[in-house]
């Protein structure tokens, strides 16, 4: 059964990623995503979770600790993960695909960027109910501009919010 599955959720996957690539493609948008993609790299994740631990006061500098312990272990999972399952990104697979000027040439599965910022994010929204309706839209934009920009596949983003959000749970429980 899942030989017969796989090419349906490939197909799923590329004509999604199209979708969000090609048809929904508008001169704010890439702005918009061309901005908050940045929410995912190193430079502000790492400078969040730093800030946060040494300058916020508590329960947040906890919740800093949280969120800094989950950016190391996922950002290794994903290390491993991209190296294992060595997947070619979607602009070098599929034809038109629209990128930026410098496209990443490592491989696409998982999205580090979206793991990145699920993994700071989601402790944040296990602390806050009220901050949660900011912090886990803005992660899930995030893993659309990966899209967005040609650079991701949707299965690529989802498994990296679903590792990002689970090494986040498990972070929060155990911190």
């Amino acid at each position: 059964m899942a030989k017969r599955l796989y090419p349906y959720l490939r197909e799923w996957d590329s004509r999604l990623f199209r979708w969000c690539n090609r048809s929904i493609r508008h001169a704010a948008l890439d702005r918009m995503f061309g901005w908050l993609t940045h929410l995912g790299g190193a430079l502000f994740t790492i400078s969040f979770v730093l800030a946060t631990v040494l300058f916020a006061s508590e329960p947040w500098r906890s919740v800093g600790w949280k969120s800094l312990v989950s950016l190391a272990v996922s950002h290794a999972a994903v290390a491993i993960i991209k190296r294992k399952v060595d997947r070619t990104r979607p602009y070098m697979a599929l034809s038109e695909v629209i990128t930026g000027p410098k496209p990443l040439k490592d491989p696409s599965f998982p999205s580090g960027h979206t793991t990145a910022v699920f993994s700071i994010f989601v402790p944040f929204a296990l602390a806050s109910v009220w901050l949660s309706l900011l912090v886990i839209p803005m992660a899930a934009t995030v893993g659309m501009s990966r899209m967005y920009l040609g650079l991701h596949y949707p299965s690529d983003c989802l498994a990296g919010c679903l590792i990002g959000t689970g090494v986040s749970i498990v972070a929060a429980a155990v911190l």
